[in-house]
């Protein structure tokens, strides 16, 4: 697994646990949902990713988007 695979995989997780934690406690949690997308688009734009720098940190080793 390189970067790029793991924070697709991450931002994934993310987004599926705010529907259940938005379906099961309360719908504000719909907003971790937003901001996980607005780090997307931001990070397709910028190139800059935390959790592709924290991952980079970890040991994954780089893919072709976050270098």
């Amino acid at each position: 697994m390189n970067v790029d695979r793991a924070v697709l995989a991450f931002a994934g997780v993310m987004v599926l646990l705010s529907a259940v934690l938005a379906y099961a406690v309360s719908p504000w949690w719909l907003l971790l949902t937003g901001f996980v997308g607005l780090n997307l688009l931001q990070a397709s734009v910028t190139g800059f990713c935390p959790a592709a720098i924290l991952f980079g940190k970890l040991g994954i080793k780089s893919g072709c988007a976050f270098k």
